[in-house]
C-alpha cells in the first residue's frame, strides 16, 4: 500500500489502526469523526480533520488516501462502507499488525483489523470489515463471516464456524468443529463446548445460554 491513508473513527479502534499502519511503514494522513469536539485535534500527532461526510476529505479517497474504517459499531461500519463503494469506489484497506503471523494459504476480505499477536492459521478463510484483537488464536481451517468481532487472547479451535457479526469476547475459548450462528454473542472467558445458535447469548465454563 502506497497512498496515505485516512482512518474513519478516532475512537481507540482508530489509535490502534494508526499505529499498526505506521508500524508497516505506511502514512496516515487523519481522521474523520462525527464527534465535533474532536475536530482540529491532535490525536498521536495525527490531526481529526473533519467529520466523516466530509467531501473535502472523502474525495481525495481512491485518488490519493486510502481508507479504514474503524468502529466497533456494526451499523455505523456497514454505512460508512457502503458510502465508501457508492460515492468512492472503493473498499476499506486491511490494517494487519506487523507482529500478527499469518498461516499459509488464508483468504482474506477486506477491511479487517488484525491487532499485535494474533496468530492466523493455515487455510483459514477471514470475511471483510471484522476485528481480530491483540493475541487471538484463530485455528487451521477456521471460517469467519464479515463483521466478526474476535476478543483478545481468545482461542478459535480448528475448522469452527464463526458466522457474519458474531461477538466473540475477550479471552474465550471455541473447541474444534464448533458453529457460533449469526449475531450470536459469546461473553468473555467463555469455554464454549456446543453449539451456538443464531442471536444466541452464551457465557460460562461451559458456556450456556443467556435468557432476556
Amino acid at each position: 500500500m502506497e497512498n496515505p491513508v485516512i482512518i474513519l473513527g478516532a475512537n481507540a479502534l482508530g489509535r490502534t489502526a494508526k499505529e499498526i499502519f505506521e508500524n508497516n511503514g505506511n502514512v496516515v494522513y487523519g481522521f474523520l469523526d462525527d464527534d465535533k469536539k474532536l475536530h482540529q485535534k491532535e490525536l498521536d500527532n495525527v490531526v481529526v480533520l473533519g467529520s466523516t461526510d466530509d467531501d473535502g476529505f472523502l474525495k481525495l479517497i481512491g485518488k490519493k488516501c486510502e481508507a479504514f474504517v474503524a468502529t466497533d459499531d456494526i451499523k455505523l461500519k456497514k454505512n460508512l462502507t457502503e458510502m465508501l463503494n457508492e460515492v468512492r469506489h472503493v473498499q476499506p484497506v486491511n490494517a494487519i499488525h506487523n507482529n500478527g503471523t499469518l498461516g499459509n494459504h488464508v483468504e482474506i476480505g477486506h477491511g479487517n483489523l488484525i491487532d499485535m499477536g494474533a496468530r492466523i492459521g493455515a487455510g483459514v478463510k477471514l470475511g471483510s470489515h471484522c476485528i481480530i484483537h491483540a493475541n487471538a488464536i484463530i485455528g487451521v481451517g477456521v471460517e469467519i463471516g464479515d463483521y466478526v468481532h474476535i476478543g483478545a487472547g481468545s482461542i478459535i479451535g480448528t475448522g469452527t464456524k464463526i458466522e457474519e457479526e458474531a461477538f466473540i469476547g475477550a479471552g474465550v475459548t471455541i473447541v474444534s468443529d464448533i458453529t457460533v450462528g449469526k449475531r450470536a454473542r459469546v461473553g468473555a472467558g467463555s469455554v464454549v463446548i456446543g453449539q451456538v445458535k443464531a442471536g444466541e447469548t452464551v457465557f460460562g465454563n461451559p458456556a450456556q445460554k443467556v435468557n432476556g
